[in-house]
């Protein structure tokens, strides 16, 4: 989430009035996240009690095309009771509209906090939901391809530069060599559904243990669901940027999700692998936005390199880190 693009308190009011929620009282910028303008809008509610949402206008690496997917999915997700944010539909039906020539859709707000540093029963709960979300999610009929999988990443890399990279951090240039080793690599046949693919801790609400909402869909896809396991055991496994690998959360997180599926032995034996593949993503993304980002965007940069920690762990490690 970010702000790329400012709109008046005119232009707010007048989207706000498309929609059946009651008219605009307030709108704040939310400045976290790299890829969309976000906003948190307060109205009157429809019956005067007051309402929350959140409003995204789209403004990279997400192909409008795609809008339709992300926007079901919530929508399927919601209806089978999945902890997930319903899509906010207009008078008219529609699902997004167009503002300044750029797309924007309302979301539903959902109560709850993001957690810093998550406990293993936090973890556990998460694990549960996530595999949740994958079987609920397998009879949903859009499909959509992982435009940052392990390939893209080893060409990202690859396209920054050696050099550019090292303007960053004289270690990054490394993981060009190693993002093409872990593509070639890469397994076949593990088994897939819709995946979030960016479930960092940010991207959940939780009441205590509980977890209220898996909200940011905008990388979902379809892909192997234990890879999306991975992603969320290296967003959600370390603390101090990186720095700090804590196995119980790791472990719990992983429990958790084979309490309500179970993975196959091939799922397990992949996960280091996978594992940094994820890692990969990451600093393939963030090396990318810290290098194209505009210096004067209301946007929080997000440095690689506390990836590239994680992706040393498990390197370090190995299968080990998943033998619990």
């Amino acid at each position: 989430m970010a702000v790329y693009t400012q709109l008046s308190s005119h232009d707010l009011a007048a989207l706000v009035a498309h929609y059946d929620v009651g008219e605009l009282v307030s709108a704040k910028g939310i400045a976290e996240g790299v890829s969309n303008s976000n906003w948190l809008l307060e109205t009157t509610g429809k019956d005067g009690s007051g309402a929350r949402f959140i409003l995204t206008m789209y403004e990279r690496r997400i192909d409008l095309a795609d809008l339709p997917f992300f926007l079901g999915l919530l929508d399927h997700l919601a209806a089978k009771g999945c902890p997930v944010p319903r899509t906010i539909h207009d008078r008219d039906g529609a699902a997004s509209r167009t503002i300044g020539g750029k797309a924007v859709a309302l979301i539903e707000f959902l109560p709850g906090v993001s957690i810093d540093k998550p406990t293993p029963v936090q973890a556990r709960n998460v694990g549960r939901v996530l595999a949740r979300m994958h079987l609920d999610a397998m009879d949903f009929p859009a499909t959509r391809k992982n435009d940052l999988d392990i390939a893209t990443s080893a060409r990202v890399l690859a396209e920054c530069g050696a050099a550019e990279l090292a303007r960053i951090d004289p270690a990054l240039p490394e993981t060009i060599g190693h993002a093409a080793m872990v593509a070639a690599a890469w397994p076949s046949g593990l088994p897939q559904s819709v995946i979030h693919s960016d479930l960092f801790p940010d991207n959940v609400l939780m009441r205590g243990a509980e977890v209220t909402g898996l909200i940011d869909f905008y990388f979902a896809c379809n892909d192997a669901m234990a890879y999306d396991l991975a992603v969320t055991h290296a967003a959600w496994s370390y603390a101090d940027h990186g720095c700090t690998f804590r196995p119980e959360v790791g472990e719990a997180l992983v429990a958790g999700y084979a309490e309500v599926r179970p993975l196959s032995a091939e799922e397990h034996a992949a996960l280091p692998l996978l594992a940094e593949a994820a890692c990969l993503r990451f600093v393939s993304s963030r090396a990318q936005d810290w290098l194209d980002t505009p210096a004067d965007a209301m946007v929080t940069r997000k440095d690689p390199m506390d990836f590239v920690r994680r992706l040393d762990c498990y390197r370090a490690r190995g299968p080990a880190i998943f033998s619990a």
